[in-house]
């Protein structure tokens, strides 16, 4: 006498449906401290994250695994209008007046107040003294990258900090 065993299996394919993807809950994500890093990006900056879930969880889009590095994409034109809405500008110890903000900061200076530059504004500002922290900081002053030992250091050379880190 022969027996026969007779079964059967389902098979359910979790294919991606056309739309919105998921709508994350709200308040703080909840992320694992695995490192596998990978590059965000949000606007034109850039970013090195631990892992995925932290760069999705401050609103950076995921470019690449790996870290980022900055030197390999082509410098962002600031293309600015000819707006005349007169700022002070600051980089370092120089100050200058400049026709708008857009002008100002392309040129790699931070904007300290509107209008023109006062007369006791172009004494040098008071010396900064920073704590001897070594917590590393990538600054950019115009198109420049600067590894700083801390932020208060790029501060305090006109510097500034577009991550945490060492640049690459």
């Amino acid at each position: 006498m022969v027996i026969g065993f007779l079964s059967a299996c389902t098979v359910v394919v979790d294919e991606p449906r056309p739309g919105p993807g998921p709508i994350r809950p709200p308040g703080p994500q909840m992320c694992t401290m695995e490192f596998a890093p990978v590059c965000g990006e949000r606007g034109n900056r850039l970013r090195t994250f631990p892992n995925a879930c932290h760069a999705r969880a401050d609103g950076f889009r995921i470019l690449h695994r790996g870290e980022c590095r900055p030197d390999n994409r082509p410098p962002v034109e600031q293309a600015c209008t000819r707006e005349f809405a007169p700022v002070c500008g600051q980089r370092g110890a120089q100050r200058q007046t400049f026709p708008n903000a857009c002008t100002a900061r392309s040129e790699g200076f931070r904007v300290i107040a509107p209008g023109e530059c006062r007369r006791g504004d172009d004494r040098p500002p008071q010396q900064q003294f920073c704590t001897r922290e070594f917590a590393p900081v990538c600054g950019q002053r115009g198109g420049r990258l600067r590894t700083f030992p801390n932020a208060c250091e790029a501060g305090a050379d006109g510097f500034q900090v577009i991550h945490r880190g060492e640049c690459r």
